[in-house]
């Protein structure tokens, strides 16, 4: 039985997610939340917010970091460049800065970056600007429980290695197609990483995102003891 020793999992559509430990902290990955249009509206209003882990910076990930910050000053996971930007906008004190096959502990929760292949610019008053490279992140939580967030990505064969070294206990895994892995390349990612636990994200938020969880499940149908949590937007781990 899936077990996340007392910590929660929150899926707020798209591939945003928030994490709760049993101490009560909060953290949202990828703040795309009150602009978000498949985000519930029971769940806009962030009553609690500890930490942000942001995997690159396209609008639809960092969204409404900036509001969120300013309501509630949480410490801002990010790779160096895109910590530079956000640090700009008067939140420096807040940024914790990182590269990728780095770690540190904010809060409950300890985090490492790991790599994704996708591009990172952020809109800027119409002017796009480099965010430095598009991360992932493995994070553990109290009671040794571990999530892998895989960020915007497309397979790549490092995955085992992720799976390898940082065992995962579920894994965000993006399934849309088009600007990240479709249900074909996950299937495969999945079988690199060895997780048992895979829940799909980035997928259905716009007609382009055509990958479906059924076309994942057919891909993934000899994977022996796999759960596949497709989780509606406000539902939980």
């Amino acid at each position: 039985m899936f077990n996340t020793a007392g910590n929660r999992i929150k899926y707020f559509g798209h591939s945003t997610f928030s994490l709760t430990t049993p101490s009560g902290q909060v953290a949202l990955i990828d703040p795309w939340v009150m602009t978000n249009p498949v985000c519930p509206e029971a769940l806009k209003k962030v009553a609690r917010l500890d930490a942000i882990f942001l995997t690159h910076a396209h609008t639809d990930h960092m969204g409404d970091l900036l509001a969120l910050t300013k309501q509630h000053r949480p410490k801002i996971v990010a790779i160096f460049e895109t910590c530079l930007w956000i640090g700009s906008k008067g939140f420096e004190e807040e940024t914790c800065p990182m590269g990728k096959g780095g770690s540190q502990k904010v809060g409950d929760f300890e985090v490492t970056m790991t790599h994704a292949f996708h591009s990172n610019s952020i809109s800027d008053e119409g002017a796009r600007i480099y965010g430095g490279e598009p991360a992932g992140y493995v994070i553990r939580m109290p009671g040794g429980f571990s999530v892998y967030h895989a960020g915007d990505t497309a397979l790549f064969g490092d995955m085992k290695l992720i799976g390898e070294l940082y065992k995962p206990d579920v894994a965000l895994l993006p399934i849309g197609d088009l600007f990240t892995m479709g249900p074909r390349e996950a299937a495969y990612a999945i079988r690199l990483l060895g997780v048992k636990d895979v829940v799909p994200m980035h997928y259905a938020t716009f007609p382009f995102l055509t990958g479906t969880v059924d076309a994942l499940r057919e891909e993934t149908k000899n994977i022996e003891e796999l759960l596949i949590h497709a989780l509606k937007p406000g539902e939980a781990l």
